[in-house]
C-alpha cells in the first residue's frame, strides 16, 4: 500500500467519536485529523468496535473495515492479535482494522452469527464482502485482505458502468 490519499470526497468515521470528516483531494490521509475532535483518523491499530458504533464505521465511512471477532480466552485469538495489529499498521489508510469481544459484544456477534473465533470480516458499504474463520499467518492475512481490496474496488469500478446503462 503505498498510496495514502484516499480518493476525493471520501468520508472517514473517526475511531475515537465516530465523526465524519470529509477528507479533500489531495489531504495525507494518515495526517488527517477528526473535526469533532481532532483525534487522528488513522492511528495504524485496530479500534474496539461496538453495537453503537457499528454503523458509522460500515454505513457512513467510505473506508473499507476488517473486523476480527475475537474473546480473551481464545488461544488462536491471542496468537493472532499481533499479526492483526501489525497489518492495521500496513494496509491504513485503506482498511480500518477493528476488534470485536464476542464475549462483550454478543448483540454484534449474533448479528454476524459468529460461530467460532477468531472470525474476520470484511465490510464494505455496510456489507460483507469476505469472511474467513481461524488464526491466520501474516502472508495469508495479507492476502486475504488485498483480495477484498480489490473485490471492493472492481465493485466501484463498475458501478458507473451500470448507473451509466440505466439512464
Amino acid at each position: 500500500m503505498t498510496q495514502s490519499t484516499p480518493r476525493p470526497g471520501r468520508t472517514i468515521a473517526c475511531p475515537t467519536c465516530d465523526a465524519l470528516t470529509a477528507l479533500s483531494s489531495g489531504e495525507d490521509a494518515k495526517a488527517a485529523r477528526c473535526t469533532a475532535c481532532g483525534g487522528q483518523l488513522f492511528t495504524g491499530r485496530p479500534m474496539a468496535l461496538t453495537a453503537a458504533r457499528f454503523d458509522a464505521h460500515t454505513g457512513q465511512s467510505d473506508v473499507p473495515l476488517v473486523i476480527d471477532f475475537w474473546a480473551d480466552w481464545c488461544g488462536p485469538c491471542k496468537t493472532m492479535a499481533p499479526v492483526f495489529e501489525a497489518l492495521a499498521a500496513e494496509f491504513e489508510p485503506h482498511i480500518r482494522f477493528a476488534k470485536v469481544d464476542t464475549d462483550a459484544e454478543r448483540e454484534l456477534a449474533s448479528y454476524f452469527r459468529i460461530s467460532s473465533i477468531p472470525t474476520l470480516s470484511f465490510i464494505h458499504d455496510h456489507r460483507e464482502v469476505a469472511r474467513v474463520a481461524g488464526a491466520m499467518f501474516a502472508g495469508d492475512l495479507r492476502r486475504w485482505l488485498y483480495d477484498a481490496l480489490s473485490q471492493t474496488q472492481e465493485k466501484e469500478k463498475a458501478a458507473p458502468d451500470a448507473e451509466q446503462r440505466t439512464s
